[in-house]
């Protein structure tokens, strides 16, 4: 399809399970002869969390949580349907997010 272009947005919070997805991602275009920018890392989101470890007093005692959310995007340069129909066909792992646009 000339002029269109295929952008994945991978989302996770485990990294390895994400590049892994990333890797499979870019055999299977690779394999149709598609043109592939990436994957390129985006910045990781990072949400810290503060508890209190006590109900009732002792302020200076806190416990920190953080949850780390790690992305990447690969963009697909003039995708034939042969492409299409094998992304169509990736067994991802449970746990990674995928954002597809046109």
């Amino acid at each position: 399809m000339p002029g269109q272009k295929i952008r994945i947005k991978l989302k996770a919070y485990d990294h390895e399970l994400l590049d892994e997805s990333a890797k499979k991602i870019v055999e299977v275009a690779k394999s149709t002869n598609a043109r592939i920018s990436g994957p390129i890392p985006l910045p990781t989101e990072r949400t810290l969390y503060v508890v209190l470890r006590s109900p009732h007093k002792h302020k200076d005692s806190r416990e920190q949580f953080e949850k780390r959310v790690h992305k990447r995007l690969i963009d697909i340069i003039e995708p034939s349907p042969k492409t299409i129909d094998a992304l169509m066909k990736i067994n991802l792992p449970a746990g990674v997010d995928v954002e597809i646009k046109l």
